[in-house]
């Protein structure tokens, strides 16, 4: 249990039978009346966000999520395939729950996979991936002043935005959370 007094950003806990983590909160003293916390909650399973107030006295049951590093195997239909490297013990996970995920990552790739009592309800890439260009228009001298992209298709069949010096074949790092272009490697 923690009381609303102790909340942290990243903090998850469990609340009306959802599992939530506290995104942003704020401890209010008014001037007059008595004191509370004002959060920002993210459902962990849907995404969805919900502000809520709390008294400081109130307490919240604690959520234990395991984030367990999981090799990302293979796609097979409508399931993506992970292995434990620990136990070589293998976990299948629907395609359309983790789909947005996965766009960045290889066969063979280090995941984290995040589940709350047994049940998976997302992954988390590697937040640098290398992944070489297989498909985009050349790039011509002359062509801007500053800072133009052109769109690149990747090895994992994600598009994404690069500059101009950037051709088919090379290896470029992504950032998996934006889906931003970092550097050639």
């Amino acid at each position: 249990m923690i009381s609303a007094g102790d909340f942290k950003n990243g903090v998850t806990i469990e609340l009306e039978g959802q599992v939530y983590q506290i995104v942003e909160f704020q401890h209010v003293k008014p001037g007059k009346g008595a004191a509370f916390v004002r959060t920002k909650l993210k459902n962990i399973v849907n995404g969805g966000v919900v502000e809520k107030t709390f008294r400081p006295t109130e307490k919240c049951e604690t959520a234990h999520i395991d984030r367990k590093e999981m090799q990302y195997l293979y796609a097979d239909g409508d399931m993506y395939v992970f292995m434990d490297t620990e136990n070589y013990e293998q976990t299948m996970l629907n395609k359309s729950d983790i789909e947005s995920a996965m766009k960045f990552v290889k066969e063979n790739e280090m995941c984290k996979v995040c589940s709350y009592k047994g049940n998976v309800y997302a992954v988390e890439p590697p937040i640098n991936v290398e992944l070489e260009i297989t498909d985009t228009e050349p790039g011509f001298k002359g062509d801007t002043a500053t800072n133009a992209t052109k769109p690149a298709v990747v090895e994992t069949g994600a598009q994404v935005s690069v500059p101009l010096f950037v051709n088919q074949g090379d290896k470029i790092l992504i950032d998996t959370r934006t889906g931003e272009y970092l550097k050639r490697v």
